[in-house]
């Protein structure tokens, strides 16, 4: 299963417990974040494609780091008029691991935890 998903203005096709380095976003490590805009989804075969997002899919990532990419070297010269100009370039980027997909009128799977609590209160 996989899904093209936007995040931070860029398309990234993902699938479960991937590694993606996207542009800096907001939150700090170790934080649970919830991608909405889901442009197609892949479930072994079954394709749905939105127009322009899937209603009620979404990517949850958790933040890994926030990092600095390699460093990009712009030099500028014309040629027979003394002009030169070097800029250096790092991009700030975070690094998301994919922690899940979620369907469209798909329940949200309970963990252990939650269902303990609820047979504890029911008694």
């Amino acid at each position: 299963m996989y899904a093209i998903v936007e995040i931070a203005g860029q398309q990234f096709k993902v699938s479960k417990d991937q590694k993606v380095y996207v542009h800096r976003l907001e939150g700090n490590e170790g934080d649970a974040i919830t991608f909405a805009k889901v442009l197609l989804l892949d479930d072994n075969g079954t394709v749905t494609i939105g127009a322009p997002a899937i209603e009620g899919a979404s990517v949850e990532a958790k933040v890994l780091q926030h990092l600095k990419g390699d460093k990009v070297i712009v030099f500028k010269k014309k040629r027979r008029k003394g002009y030169k100009v070097k800029n250096g370039h790092r991009q700030s980027l975070t690094q998301i691991a994919i922690s899940g997909i979620t369907m469209p009128g798909a329940k949200k799977k309970a963990t252990k935890k939650a269902a303990t609590e609820e047979t504890e209160t029911a008694e």
